[in-house]
């Protein structure tokens, strides 16, 4: 939990500017539970937001064992990202 909180934060204080938008904050917030659950991001902003994947253990994003909740969770975000006109 701490070190989704602290990715989470990571992604708000690597760019200040995308607090400012809801698709920037849900990108965030999604992309921060992959995160806790080892995903190893390939862009360059994701790996700006969350560091150069130490750590990491899934190249394939389907391959990211998640819980039912982070699925969830996930679903929601991407429902929100959708309603508002977020680019993917």
């Amino acid at each position: 939990m701490l070190r989704l909180l602290i990715a989470f934060s990571a992604v708000l204080l690597a760019s200040p500017a995308y607090a400012r938008f809801p698709c920037d904050e849900l990108w965030g917030e999604r992309n921060a539970v992959y995160f806790e659950a080892g995903y190893c991001f390939k862009t360059d902003r994701a790996i700006r937001a969350f560091g150069y994947n130490e750590g990491c253990r899934y190249n394939n994003i389907e391959d990211v064992p998640l819980s039912a909740r982070d699925r969830k969770k996930i679903a929601e975000i991407q429902a929100q990202e959708r309603a508002n006109s977020c680019p993917r």
